[in-house]
């Protein structure tokens, strides 16, 4: 019974400690905030998220803030209970760095396909088998039509 009674006592306090945050704490509460996806809904911040288990999210970031927990022990806090999925901008690394390279070596690789089929495009000689008579008279053709 006593244990309990301690456990409500630190609870109500953590609570009253939250609830008086100054600005600057309230502010670096609302970054953390913004930064933790809501697990209930699609991509929504713990910020914008009406769902009931974000606003308990946001009182427990709160709290911690009270506690004097640094951002990167509160990120560790809920990537421990949700996962790293709740981060809205996942750590580069591991599966994460791979998902963060994708793009630069897609890019990379396309842009030098592109390169390549160009250059081929403008200096692609002449076939054997063509008809020279009839590609004179198609370029004799143009150059009319030209003003």
């Amino acid at each position: 019974m006593r244990r309990l009674l301690t456990l409500l006592v630190v609870f109500a306090l953590t609570i009253a400690a939250a609830q008086n945050l100054t600005p600057t704490q309230e502010r670096r509460a609302q970054r953390i905030g913004d930064n933790l996806r809501c697990p209930v809904c699609s991509a929504v911040p713990i910020t914008h998220s009406p769902s009931e288990l974000s606003q308990n999210m946001m009182r427990e970031v709160r709290a911690q803030i009270a506690a004097g927990r640094s951002d990167t022990d509160i990120y560790a806090y809920f990537s421990s209970r949700f996962g790293e999925t709740v981060l809205l901008d996942p750590p580069m690394r591991g599966v994460n760095l791979a998902l963060w390279a994708i793009p630069g070596v897609a890019l990379l690789g396309g842009s030098f396909l592109l390169a390549r089929y160009l250059r081929g495009a403008s200096s692609a000689p002449r076939g054997e088998g063509v008809d020279e008579a009839l590609v004179a008279r198609v370029e004799r053709d143009l150059r009319k039509d030209t003003p």
